[in-house]
Parts: C-alpha cells; structure tokens; sequence
C-alpha cells in the first residue's frame, strides 16, 4: 500500500486545492485548506460572527466544487435564494482558482438570533443554485435544491445526490478562534465503471466500494480539517490509508479574485441602453459604482464611456 504523489515537502499545503484519487474504489475527490486567501475575503467587510462563519463555509464550498473544472475559463458560482431569513443573498464563485463571496443581511434580525443560528433561521425557506458555466459547446448547467439540513455543506452534498445522482460526501470545518480564520473541506465521489471521463453505470448509493470510503471519508474530524500542521496530503492518507494506492496532485492555488477593474466596470455599464446610462449620471458628471464583493468604490465618467 502507499501514495502517489507530485507534492514537494516544503510547499504550502495553505488555499491550494489538491486533487486525488482511489483507483482500486474507483473514486476521486478534493481537498482544499483555506487561510490567507479566505481572510482576505471576508476582510472587505465586518461581517459578524455567524455571518462570517457561514460565508468562510461558503466559499471553501465554492473552491472545492470549482477544482472540478476542467477548463481554465469556466467558472463556478454558488448562490442562495432566500426567503424570510436573516440573509437575503449569498454569493460566490470561482475561476481558475480566482474566489469571491458575499452575505447581505439583516444586521437587526441577526442579533435576535443565538450565538449559532440554525440554517433555517439563516436562509428561511430557501434554495441553492449552482452553476457551471463551461465553455462551448457545453454552455451552462445549473442544479437547484432546497436549503435543508444542518449546514450549507449538507445542502451541497444533497445537490450531488439529486441533481447529479453521484454518490457524494462532503464536509467542511470553520475555525476562526485564533488571530486568522482556517477553514478546510473535503470532498468525495464514487465513479462506478470507470475513472473520471466515461460513463457513469449502475450508480447504487450502497456500492460495497462506496460504502467503505464513505465510512472511511467521514472519519475525518474537524480539527484535522482545519490544522494547519497536518498536511492535506497526509491528512488524505491517513483516512485513506486501508486502499492500495491514493494519488493525490496538487492543484491551482487559491486566491482573493474580485473582478471588478475600472475597465471591465465601463464594459457592463456599456452594455445598458443610452436612457438608461443618463440615469446613471450623477450631478458631478460620473457613475458611481460599489462592489458588494471587495467594498471598493469606482466613479465612472460619462465621457468615458462609448455612447
């Protein structure tokens, strides 16, 4: 038994996603740990506590479901579409290793809450769409189900299950009790029939292979998650390490990648009709613009624009 790997000793296993398989199982899967990049995510607002903590799950979420991308143009995005709670959107997404998120919510419904609101109580009746935008001639696809179960990590794990019918596990762990939020997250999938590619056969839920790494995948404890002295690697071959051979590669690094330059600002502004833009306009002449993602400010002059 071993592990196959292309990873050196001494490079950070810190927001880098890492692929990895289990041929004898015929399963792949994802593992990512998030700091700095995380953290400079969350820093471009003063989000609260649980706030904080559900948006850090969030976009380990996103990074992990945008490792499967294959294209280096395709993008991931997540989003929550709520009904009567205390956030009314949630968004994040990811390209070519680019992250982003936001939360808006109801400050005043918020401290109403306890110190560890239930998802319900976060989203109310709510849904989470997620989307693939692939290159042609895929185009897009996009999976809809219901915010249910304890976590946002839940509701992902059930979009595979009924959306794609794959058998999935997937668990996430927050810690931001020290001077810098971690956040980590594991990902599993059973391919039946064949390595990532071919046609997936006779999926079963209760695939005898399936199972084991199921049970073996949902050992892994939080802490271990999140520690940043256990490597990834290591981390995936201790819960893996009863298989005859686990490949683990190392993915794209993991970044703060808000897109919002003055250039690309003037593009979507230029996209509305000439009445439209005029509206725009303030008194001073120009067209203020704030990014919910990263809270900068840009003030676009209508001169610059092509009418």
């Amino acid at each position: 038994m071993g592990v196959w790997s292309d990873l050196v000793a001494d490079v950070s296993f810190i927001d880098r996603n890492l692929s990895f398989a289990i041929p004898a199982k015929h399963c792949r899967g994802r593992a990512v740990r998030l700091g700095p990049a995380l953290d400079d995510i969350l820093t471009a607002h003063r989000y609260p506590p649980q706030i904080r903590a559900v948006l850090a799950e969030a976009v380990c979420l996103t990074a992990m479901l945008g490792a499967l991308l294959k294209h280096e143009d395709a993008q991931l995005t997540m989003q929550a579409q709520t009904e009567a709670g205390v956030i009314s959107l949630l968004a994040c997404d990811y390209k070519d290793g680019g992250l982003r998120g936001y939360v808006q919510f109801d400050a005043e419904r918020l401290v109403q809450q306890p110190v560890e609101p239930s998802l319900m109580a976060l989203f109310g009746k709510g849904y989470l769409a997620i989307t693939f935008d692939l290159p042609a001639p895929q185009g897009r696809n996009q999976g809809i189900v219901p915010l249910e179960g304890a976590s946002l990590t839940e509701a992902v794990q059930n979009y595979f299950v009924q959306s794609e019918q794959l058998p999935t596990l997937v668990r996430v762990a927050v810690d931001d009790s020290g001077e810098n939020i971690t956040a980590g997250g594991l990902l599993v999938q059973h391919l039946p029939e064949g390595e990532e590619g071919r046609e997936r056969l006779h999926v079963r839920m209760d695939h005898p292979e399936w199972e084991h790494v199921e049970i073996m995948a949902g050992s892994v404890e939080p802490s271990e998650l999140t520690d940043k002295n256990l490597p990834m690697a290591d981390l995936l071959w201790r819960l893996f390490s009863e298989s005859d051979e686990v490949r683990v590669l190392s993915g794209k690094p993991c970044v703060k990648a808000c897109r919002c330059t003055d250039d690309h600002i003037r593009d979507v502004i230029a996209r509305f009709p000439k009445e439209d833009k005029e509206h725009m306009v303030g008194d001073d002449g120009t067209i203020s613009i704030d990014c919910a993602f990263c809270s900068k400010k840009f003030s676009i002059t209508a001169a610059s624009l092509n009418n």
